[in-house]
């Protein structure tokens, strides 16, 4: 019940999230789009039930840059900016998942062996749910500085060379944020990230413990690599359409520049939704969903086969 439920999840989390990194940065960059001109939008886009304005108005329509999908985004990051972009932020990634997922992984794990009854080696629903919450809760407000430094390493590619960051590696770009936006920069959009964390961990973990356990109770198929391959992508899914809105607010809280002695483009997660959908439409927060799923899926499925793999190795530890 101690260290042998991190050390599992630990290394299983790392594992996956370096594999789907480039899907990751892929999703990060479909969710930025259109958000550059979202402010001038607001100004000029009218009330869907509006007349139209008379011809003389000058309050012409802001063209909007076409939306592209993520093949054609991935094809875009390649070309412009090589093969080795689409692993920018890879090192921030690893301390992510080491701080972020190795803490919720353990709780996790902790809290379902102390819930399970000793009888019928069962866990309710409700329980698995709570026990992810309060673990996925916890491994953000944890692992919060390394996310924003990935959110930030992955988008930095998109902006014009002049306002590139620039950071080396991840240290660089907690230590950057640290002396020139303070030490509290590295928990920007804390809230929407142990939000967030709270829902994929609790829809995640808890709807994988669930698929598996009535995979194997209606005998569809036997405990092996078939079932925890359909428990995990089951699971990546449910987790996708959970948690999408909110990690395209948190990711452009935590990217947004704030510059000296001006207002910031965002006062809070609340104030970026409403901006997102009054510019953009409510489906905007469902921006990057493809490229979610895509990643979700192999991501839970590698998180949870190689999950289960190292509890093989380390069962007489």
């Amino acid at each position: 019940m101690g260290v042998k439920g991190f050390v599992e999840g630990g290394i299983a989390s790392i594992i996956a999230g370096c594999s789907t990194h480039p899907l990751d940065l892929i999703k990060v960059r479909m969710q930025l789009q259109g958000e550059a001109s979202a402010s001038t939008q607001m100004q000029t886009l009218r009330p869907a039930l509006a007349f139209h304005p008379p011809n003389n108005t000058t309050n012409a329509h802001v063209p909007v840059a076409p939306r592209v999908g993520p093949v054609a985004v991935g094809v875009r990051v390649v070309r412009q900016e090589g093969v080795a972009a689409l692993f920018s932020g890879i090192s921030a990634t690893v301390l992510r998942q080491t701080l972020y997922s190795t803490t919720r992984m353990g709780l996790y794990d902790m809290l379902k062996k102390k819930w399970t009854d000793p009888n019928t080696k069962n866990m309710p629903l409700g329980k698995k749910i709570v026990a992810g919450l309060i673990a996925g809760g916890i491994g953000a407000a944890v692992g919060n500085p390394a996310d924003v430094a990935m959110v930030r390493m992955q988008a930095d590619g998109r902006q014009p060379a002049a306002q590139r960051r620039n950071y080396k590696s991840v240290v660089d770009a907690i230590t950057q944020m640290s002396k020139n936006e303070g030490v509290t920069s590295l928990w920007r959009g804390s809230s929407l990230t142990v939000n967030r964390a709270m829902l994929v961990t609790a829809s995640q973990l808890a709807s994988y413990d669930e698929f598996k356990e009535m995979i194997l109770a209606k005998g569809l198929m036997k405990d092996g690599l078939g079932t925890h391959v359909t428990a995990s992508f089951a699971a990546g899914f449910v987790a996708a359409v959970v948690t999408n809105p909110v990690d395209v607010i948190k990711t452009r809280v935590m990217n947004m520049k704030v510059e000296p002695g001006a207002a910031p483009p965002y006062n809070g997660a609340l104030d970026c939704a409403m901006k997102t959908i009054k510019a953009e439409g409510p489906m905007a927060l469902y921006k990057g969903f493809i490229p979610t799923i895509s990643r979700q899926g192999p991501f839970t499925i590698v998180l949870f086969v190689t999950l289960e793999q190292v509890r093989k190795l380390l069962k007489d530890f």
